[in-house]
């Protein structure tokens, strides 16, 4: 029989596990005491655990159980020596506080930001754009407070909100914060701290004179889309028409005044001919073309497109457990997830989509077989394998 060099002696999602730093996560463990009054199932071992649930899309902790069972003869291989039982998962959801995962998150995007930047950029601001929003993930239960009015007929959900901030050319969160689904938004434009020459694209929702201000002084730009009911001063304006003699752009510099604070903008209204539809924005941004600052606002459509790919390619309706504790570090452990399979992705030289690969990723999770030079061209080692594997010897007749 021909070899194919495609299998490995290790299965893909030990070559995925790779990508952790188990000794860092070890040290993470101990230093924010998260191995107090535990005898067999560490930090490590639910970290692994917790994140091929993830990847597998696992619903239940009985699933969880059934699925690390089914394959109980490879487990040696991710560092694991038992198949915990559904009471251990349960009570190490509850009792390992949800900031162990976080920091482990943390530190993976540290130790990987550099290799997700996108270096094709088309213009200079791209580098050092960032982009705020937020999400709400939906409760089975009211463990925390939900948003709206509670329905006709029973009761509202609770909901859990991440509010979240990323850098555009590397398409991963830098920064997570979680609340009830009833906080506003602008709640975390007030402990952001970005560096001088830095754009933050955001909603409307963030609309803060105040925090406008602050960041107007400190050299920090932003762009957003303007609320239709807001009051202001028009200082000037001008009107851009094109070859036609059609108005596509009206620009205004306007003051709010609120109380004691003034913040002076730039008002942009902008003919989306694509759309056929209007959008008017604000920016403290005086030196860049109107179409730059609209491309700016367009580009915070990137932050939707991630937590579509969360919530499409990773299960965030169960939970495996329904104390906030465990809710938190699920989350935090699809985040994990999102950025280990966001580096795998940014080392195929072929362009697989995120959905397709976290597809295949998923099927074969246990399988051994090299991880990166399958992910190259797997319709060619595929076809390989079936021309190289040995014909299954002719059954012999019984009559």
């Amino acid at each position: 029989m021909g070899k194919n060099t495609n299998f490995t002696g290790q299965p893909l999602y030990a070559q995925i596990i790779k990508l952790i730093d188990k000794s860092k996560v070890q040290k993470i463990s101990l230093k924010g005491g998260h191995e107090r009054y535990v005898k067999k199932f560490d930090g490590w071992t639910h970290l692994v655990v917790f994140l091929f649930a993830v990847l597998k899309h696992y619903d239940s902790l009985r699933e969880m159980v059934i699925g690390l069972m089914s394959e109980a003869n490879k487990l040696h291989h991710l560092g694991i020596s038992y198949v915990a039982r559904r009471s251990t998962l349960s009570e190490a959801n509850n009792r390992r506080r949800s900031s162990f995962f976080e920091s482990i998150y943390y530190s993976l995007y540290s130790k990987y930001k550099s290799s997700l930047t996108d270096s094709t950029r088309n213009y200079a601001w791209e580098r050092c754009l960032h982009i705020m929003d937020s999400t709400t993930i939906t409760l089975f239960s009211d463990i925390l407070k939900g948003a709206g009015r509670n329905p006709r007929h029973g009761k509202k959900k609770g909901g859990i909100k991440a509010h979240t901030v990323m850098k555009y050319e590397e398409a991963v969160p830098y920064l997570v914060r979680y609340t009830s689904a009833a906080t506003h938004d602008h709640f975390m434009l007030k402990i952001l701290q970005l560096p001088k020459g830095s754009f933050l694209a955001i909603d409307r929702a963030y609309i803060d004179y105040a925090k406008f201000e602050e960041m107007t002084r400190n050299g920090v730009f932003y762009v957003t889309k303007m609320k239709r009911n807001l009051t202001f001063r028009t200082q000037n304006s001008h009107y851009t028409v094109n070859a036609e003699g059609l108005v596509v752009c009206h620009e205004a510099i306007v003051e709010f005044v609120k109380e004691e604070i003034r913040h002076k903008s730039r008002k942009i209204e902008w003919w989306d001919a694509e759309k056929k539809k209007s959008i008017t924005l604000l920016t403290n941004n005086f030196e860049l073309p109107a179409e730059e600052i609209v491309e700016i606002y367009r580009r915070r459509w990137e932050i939707e497109l991630i937590f579509k790919q969360l919530k499409q390619n990773f299960p965030l309706k169960y939970f495996y457990g329904d104390s906030v504790n465990a809710i938190k570090s699920q989350i935090w452990v699809t985040l994990i997830a999102n950025l280990l399979i966001s580096v795998v992705k940014h080392n195929v030289k072929r362009s697989w989509s995120f959905s397709n690969l976290t597809a295949m990723i998923n099927q074969m999770l246990m399988y051994y077989i090299d991880l990166y030079r399958y992910l190259e061209n797997p319709e060619k080692e595929c076809e390989k394998f079936m021309h190289t594997s040995e014909r299954a010897p002719d059954q012999l007749s019984l009559f």
